[in-house]
């Protein structure tokens, strides 16, 4: 930590946030492992350590990882680690590898459980500005970099073109280095030709370029009616990277894919860890508002809900218990009034 910061946090904690500070302090102390230092789950872990652990005395650290494979390991095994930022696809691959016999597999995922479904993080790919590639389509015998071993892009890269091309991204094509320093070798020595970079946007990666990056780097788009965009969407999902996030990079709105991420936790049967993450869940409930209000724009995409999830995954029973029962009190909804209700009189005032 600099001077700077340390005064500044000082100062933060000698005024009326005192007693908050102090009641955190005095209660529980949970980690929740996320992603790169400059992505967004990183600021996503800092925001519910802010806006929802605080309030209910937890104190939350927000700590960097190399992202959604590393989590499920930590969550498992490192002290203290009560929460994991996921990405789907990477849930599901433990699971399938589970049911396929995997024993190690198995016992990593199956006392995972999921606490809420988050929003879904776009997948970018970037080229050289002179690259003769301007779709993703196109990417088929390029020499990419993945991410890091552990991260969730590395899986999302070699599961995304195994579907598109029906085939393994060749190793001798693939590259694991980190987000930054892949694109410096992307623009220096030219050893890698595609940069792939899991992160929800606005990603600080991209939101800190110049506006001199555009005679180096461009973005890839997605043809939505390719057949292997087609193939793609069967796991992922439809995106759109906008201008606006990334003025920077983009002169308009360009397709793209994207995977959906989840807050998880462990099976917990401790008493103390049990009513704590109850505690959490209700905050979260109650204070939902403000983190769409104050925290990272992509809290404005994340519904307060807990849909139906897929064979082999399940909520954590305490949270899940708590969140139903929050909403279950929140006023409903008034329907939309459609032409059909006005004219019959129907639409409430």
């Amino acid at each position: 930590m600099t001077f700077r910061r340390l005064v500044i946090t000082s100062l933060f904690l000698s005024g009326a946030w005192v007693g908050t500070a102090f009641a955190a302090s005095a209660g529980a102390q949970y980690k929740i492992v996320t992603a790169s230092e400059k992505g967004t789950y990183i600021v996503i872990g800092r925001d519910l350590a802010t806006y929802i652990a605080a309030p209910v005395g937890i104190e939350l650290e927000s700590l960097p990882s190399a992202g959604s494979a590393e989590n499920i390991r930590r969550l498992r095994f490192e002290p203290g680690v009560k929460f994991a930022l996921v990405q789907s696809d990477v849930y599901q691959a433990f699971l399938d590898q589970a049911a396929a016999g995997n024993a190690s597999a198995g016992t990593m995922i199956r006392p995972l459980r999921v606490i809420l479904p988050l929003y879904n993080e776009e997948i970018n790919f970037i080229v050289r500005a002179d690259s003769p590639m301007n779709f993703v389509h196109e990417i088929k015998d390029a020499r990419i970099n993945t991410g890091p071993v552990g991260s969730g892009t590395a899986l999302s890269m070699t599961t995304l073109y195994r579907l598109m091309f029906n085939t393994p991204l060749p190793e001798a094509k693939a590259s694991l280095l980190s987000n930054e320093d892949a694109l410096l070798k992307l623009i220096t020595d030219k050893s890698v030709d595609v940069v792939a970079i899991v992160a929800g946007q606005p990603a600080k990666l991209f939101t800190d370029m110049k506006p001199e990056v555009r005679q180096f780097i461009k973005m890839l788009k997605v043809d939505p009616d390719h057949p292997a965009t087609q193939a793609a969407l069967k796991t992922y999902f439809k995106a759109v990277l906008h201008a606006s996030s990334y003025p920077n990079l983009l002169n308009e709105d360009i397709a793209a894919f994207a995977v959906k991420a989840y807050l998880v936790t462990y099976d917990y049967n401790l008493q103390d860890t049990r009513v704590n993450l109850g505690r959490f869940a209700r905050s979260l409930c109650q204070n939902f508002a403000t983190l769409q209000e104050q925290g990272h724009p992509k809290w404005k995409e994340v519904e307060l809900a807990m849909p139906d999830l897929g064979a082999g995954w399940s909520y954590y029973p305490q949270t899940a218990q708590e969140i139903s029962r929050c909403l279950a009190g929140r006023p409903k909804p008034k329907p939309k009034c459609t032409l059909e209700n006005t004219v019959l009189g129907l639409c409430e005032k």
